[in-house]
């Protein structure tokens, strides 16, 4: 019975994690700076270069360069934003251990 009971808190817990997770990715508009907006210019001109490429012909390692330059270009423009993000896995060992101390 308290097997039950723990695992219908759980379903519980995790779906009101869900509501509060899609919350938490509504963002307050930051005024940016020039410097910010020139960057963040700068940024999209290169990902629309990278999107125009015909990537056919590179070779395998040149093509994880890219795709490592596209992911350190993405996480300079969430800086830039601002905000706090948390994962869900991150939420859901958070509820775990308030369920545990509590």
């Amino acid at each position: 019975m308290k097997k039950l009971i723990y695992s219908f808190l759980l379903i519980f817990v995790v779906g009101l994690s869900v509501n509060t997770v899609s919350a938490a990715t509504v963002k307050d508009k930051v005024e940016m700076t020039t410097e910010q907006k020139v960057q963040l210019e700068r940024i999209t001109n290169r990902v629309e270069e990278i999107k125009a490429m015909d990537k056919s012909n590179l070779s395998r390692a040149e093509k994880k360069e890219l795709r490592k330059e596209l992911r350190t270009m993405k996480k300079e423009a969430r800086a830039m934003g601002g905000g706090v993000y948390l994962s869900v896995g991150a939420i859901i060992i958070i509820i775990l251990l308030l369920i545990l101390i509590l």
